[in-house]
């Protein structure tokens, strides 16, 4: 089966039964290589995990070697929440899908990004008609409270992990995205990493891999 975008998959060993998945979104410029590299430190953990990893579809626009979820060349909210929702239709498609392929329920399902791709990944969690097992979002943000208000459509458990030195997406927005996830009844929790900046240390991916295992092994 030919899936709508590119992907790096990294599948469970030979002998072991697929039972869930992961997709990981990247972040602005980057690709599906880049964000792959948080499942050598998941997979032994999660042997029956199938790790899902698109590039972005288009290239982006400052870095034509990679990819983009959304185009940030003009600063102007109502174009960044359009291209975001075009960005959305492409990807629900993709995990339709993966489902499609894998005989996948959106229970079965992490969905977990960095910086944009923790954008794109909140959004698609709370619009879709399902909930997904949950969501693990690194250095990100609500792209529109209150478009996201509007569409929501259920209440998917979400993970925030974000650097108190952020200077790409200040960590203030981890902390207004806790309050509209709490006033809208959605199960959140945050991390604030010390030291840390726009990027994913190892203890924010440890504390991810906690998360999920407990997520999975409820569901």
């Amino acid at each position: 089966m030919t899936f709508c975008l590119d992907s790096v998959m990294v599948k469970p060993e030979a002998n072991m039964k697929i039972k869930n998945a992961i997709i990981l979104l990247h972040g602005y410029g980057g690709d599906g290589k880049d964000i792959s590299m948080l499942s050598l430190n998941w997979k032994r953990h999660l042997p029956n995990t199938i790790f899902i990893c698109p590039n972005g579809h288009e290239p982006c626009s400052i870095n034509p070697n990679g990819y983009q979820w959304f185009d940030l060349s003009k600063d102007d909210p109502d174009y960044i929440l359009d291209q975001s929702i075009k960005a959305e239709k492409k990807l629900s498609k993709f995990i339709d899908e993966i489902k499609e392929k894998f005989n996948f329920e959106n229970n079965q399902i992490c969905l977990s990004g960095f910086s944009q791709g923790c954008m794109m990944s909140i959004n698609l969690a709370l619009t879709s008609e399902k909930p997904f097992n949950c969501v693990v979002g690194f250095s990100g943000k609500i792209i529109d409270e209150k478009d996201l208000k509007l569409r929501k459509k259920n209440s998917s458990s979400i993970l925030l992990i974000h650097g108190d030195s952020d200077q790409v997406v200040s960590p203030n927005f981890m902390l207004e995205a806790k309050d509209f996830f709490m006033r809208n009844n959605i199960d959140i929790e945050t991390h604030l990493i010390k030291n840390c900046d726009h990027h994913i240390p190892i203890n924010a991916s440890s504390i991810a891999l906690n998360y999920i295992l407990r997520k999975f092994n409820n569901s």
